[in-house]
């Protein structure tokens, strides 16, 4: 038994080392943290610290890493500054879909990130095939993955403004979630 006392003490470490870091970022908890951390300074400092210290290759929390840089620049007053969060955020987006490119959630954060960014700064280039991606996704549920939460959510969020056409709304609204 006292040979044994170890490895049951080092596997009970690891367990809770990866329990930690695992409840840390559920994409649920992100999902609230993201929309808090755009209505508040605060909020959003304590994201971007907490998601600047993710460092696994998970492509949704990536996105959200990416939301959280794309956040900060909304509170920094310094034009270069700004810039220099949007390029980050750029950049971290990039391998998210690189690492799912199908993911509708990814897309769905890159494109509310990419639709407020001024036009003639063009650094918003994947608006419409992050559409697609989306709309694809709202015709397939619940055959897509997201939850019926989500999805309506992404609808909604794809009919409001000058998001999407028309023709693309009247679609999107016959889709029953």
């Amino acid at each position: 038994m006292p040979k044994i006392l170890p490895f049951i003490l080092l596997l009970f470490i690891v367990q809770a080392a990866l329990a930690d870091s695992s409840s840390r970022y559920e994409i649920s908890e992100l999902r609230t943290e993201y929309l808090e951390a755009s209505k508040d300074k605060a909020v959003a400092e304590r994201f971007n610290r907490k998601m600047s210290k993710y460092a696994a290759k998970d492509p949704v929390v990536l996105a959200y890493k990416a939301a959280s840089e794309a956040v900060m620049a909304k509170y920094v007053w310094n034009p270069y500054s700004k810039l220099k969060q949007i390029k980050t955020a750029a950049a971290i987006f990039e391998e998210a879909v690189a690492l799912d490119k199908d993911h509708p959630e990814i897309r769905f954060l890159r494109f509310t990130v990419e639709h407020y960014v001024p036009r003639y700064l063009n650094l918003s280039p994947n608006l419409e095939s992050d559409k697609q991606v989306m709309i694809s996704s709202l015709k397939a549920h619940p055959d897509s993955g997201i939850s019926a939460d989500f999805a309506r959510t992404m609808r909604d969020f794809l009919l409001t403004k000058d998001h999407c056409t028309e023709a693309e709304k009247k679609e999107l609204r016959r889709i029953s979630i």
